[in-house]
């Protein structure tokens, strides 16, 4: 398959003329996704491109011959239209995505009538060869008929019906292929697969499972509902952007929020019930992996990502978001937030009947389900099927500061109610409410609080405006007479306009002190060192902080210490870290601050001792 690039083309590109490629993004789609509920493939067209109703009419025709000629049954083909462009997608077999992704391609080029350059594809064959749309119609139809042919995978498939016959889950990729999930499951490399009559089949079978979603709130909830399965008594396993845990320790470590991370977890033996954590990004990328879940939550909706994969609008985030409803099993539960109005807009478009709501008043949540979580006269109130079950004093549960930080009492509720659809009862929910988040280790680089002399420090993820706003929300409530400092950074994934909404949040609680940071690693996006933090800057300086207040460092550890140094007694340091590496350095020197009782003015160890 071609490599995906014309993302940064800016000239209209008009039909007929010759072009590199007039897509981005083309993409193999493993699951169900925002287009259909099976496998298949989609491209972007690319930015710029000039095409009419009669271009996306010849593309569609385009399918259903390939379609025709490479024998693939009738299935979804989809067509959707936005700012910048269209999305075009269509189901394909799950055994034949890398041509179904090839064959995209060549139905767009077709139907502009341009056909592409000789470049080689980069699909790490033996010997290279051009593009399929290099050639006329008849050649290319012919070697995607080969390409197919080759590609095909007939025991995979032979399997995947054995394993719907049996009614137990299957999970492939491109090295291997389990069924069954967890603890009930066996897997076997793609080059090794048995017949089906050799599948020892009485012991394969689905476990439990959660998936969770949304802007913010991820992988508290994710977090939070794995102690609640523990405390129950079972081995979960989960996948976060912070990595995969089994039974509470992690295995690895890294941003396993997509498919990869939910496949492991679903082929590890030991675990009982999974959690799923599934980002945006990997919905869009290649779609869901569970199916038939007992639950699944979407925390909330919010501006985020504008500008990738033709999602433009609150309304498209919260169609992605709400993708997950497609993982749950017919008798699933769907939990959503109330308080959002994106999600109330859109919970009727999933056709699911079971959904859960969950407020910040109860009331809100109750009236608009008999199965509601919410807070009443500030205790946490779980409602099941009109039976009340009293959780706690909400200011008294860790995570929400004394009950200040509203937006881990959103995240409570909604793990509340994902716990008792997995059979765990409100007696277990309360126990672990009353403790988790006493300790920073049981929700690493999310609100965490220390105590450092007369300074407080408060190092959260906030990785969005909405997601910072309400992390200074908590910071006002805990501030008293001294200084506020900021860490500021973003990924370099976004729109200028996204890293300037979030200096107009950071803007608004009027910091003493903001060190402006890359996020370092992975998270540069295509951004060079220090891009994105001199637009942060300027746009706080546009919102009237002084350029004495706005210091460039853009290690995100370094800041950190230099917020230190500069603190005074009574100081609040907000430090949103993000960088895995950098967060477990910061994290390894408040500790040792605070286990060796620094106060504000003394000698400061070098960071290096806590970088790896």
């Amino acid at each position: 398959m071609s490599a995906a690039c014309a993302s940064s083309a800016k000239k209209a590109i008009e039909p007929g003329q010759h072009v590199n490629e007039p897509f981005e993004d083309s993409r193999r789609l493993t699951g169900a996704n925002l287009y259909f509920d099976r496998a298949g493939a989609a491209l972007e067209t690319a930015p710029g491109l000039v095409f009419d109703a009669k271009t996306l009419v010849r593309w569609r025709s385009n399918i259903a011959r390939l379609r025709d000629v490479l024998g693939w049954p009738e299935g979804a083909t989809v067509v959707r239209e936005h700012a910048t462009g269209a999305s075009l997608a269509y189901e394909a077999p799950i055994d034949q995505l890398y041509t179904a992704a090839e064959a995209n391609e060549w139905a767009l080029y077709a139907a502009l009538g341009q056909r592409a350059d000789d470049t080689p594809v980069n699909d790490d064959s033996e010997t290279p060869r051009a593009h399929i749309a290099h050639f006329d119609e008849d050649e290319a139809l012919r070697q995607l008929k080969a390409l197919a042919d080759a590609e095909a995978k007939p025991r995979v498939m032979d399997l995947i019906r054995a394993a719907q016959q049996h009614a137990v889950p299957a999970h492939v990729d491109d090295d291997a292929l389990s069924i069954g999930e967890g603890e009930h499951s066996q897997t076997w490399a793609i080059d090794a697969l048995p017949d089906a009559g050799e599948v020892p089949w009485s012991p394969l079978n689905a476990i439990p499972k959660a998936v969770i979603t949304g802007s913010n709130g991820k992988t508290t909830t994710v977090r939070l509902l794995a102690a609640m399965l523990g405390a129950h008594g079972q081995r979960a396993g989960y996948s976060s952007t912070d990595g995969l845990f089994i039974d509470g320790e992690r295995v690895e470590a890294g941003d396993y929020s997509g498919p990869v991370g939910a496949r492991t977890v679903l082929r590890d033996a030991r675990v009982q019930v999974a959690v799923l954590e599934t980002a945006r990004g990997g919905m869009l990328r290649r779609g869901l992996v569970a199916k038939d879940a007992r639950v699944a939550v979407v925390t909330n909706i919010s501006a985020d990502h504008f500008g990738e994969y033709g999602i433009h609008t609150l309304d498209h985030i919260a169609a992605v978001k709400l993708v997950v409803a497609k993982s749950l099993a017919p008798d699933g539960l769907l939990v959503l937030n109330a308080d959002d109005p994106q999600l109330v807009k859109h919970a009727a478009s999933t056709g699911k009947s079971r959904i859960a709501w969950f407020a910040f008043d109860l009331m809100d949540a109750v009236a608009r389900s008999s199965t509601a979580c919410g807070v009443r006269e500030g205790r946490l109130i779980l409602a099941i099927d009109g039976i009340e079950h009293d959780l706690g004093e909400v200011a008294a549960m860790p995570l929400t500061l004394g009950g200040s930080a509203r937006y881990n009492i959103a995240n409570i509720a909604a793990a509340s109610l994902a716990a008792q659809a997995l059979g765990i009862a409100p007696a277990t929910i309360a126990s672990v409410l009353k403790r988790f988040g006493a300790s920073n280790a049981d929700n690493p680089g999310r609100l965490q609080r220390w105590f450092l002399g007369d300074v407080q420090v408060l190092l959260d993820y906030a990785h969005n405006p909405d997601g910072l706003r309400g992390l200074l929300q908590v910071a006002e409530g805990l501030r008293s007479h001294g200084r506020l400092a900021l860490l500021l950074g973003h990924a370099g994934n976004r729109l200028e306009e996204d890293f300037r909404a979030l200096a107009a949040v950071a803007a608004e609680a009027r910091p003493d002190r903001v060190w402006l940071k890359d996020i370092g690693g992975d998270y540069l996006r295509g951004k060079t060192s220090g891009q994105v933090a001199s637009i942060i800057r300027d746009a706080l300086l546009d919102a009237g902080l002084d350029e004495d207040a706005l210091p460039l460092c853009l290690d995100e550890a370094e800041a950190s210490r230099q917020a230190l140094v500069w603190a005074r007694p009574g100081d609040l340091l907000v430090l949103p870290v993000h960088e895995p590496s950098r967060r477990d350095a910061v994290v390894a020197l408040l500790d040792r601050l605070q286990g060796e009782g620094w106060r504000a003015g003394d000698a400061l160890p070098d960071m290096a001792n806590h970088l790896d």
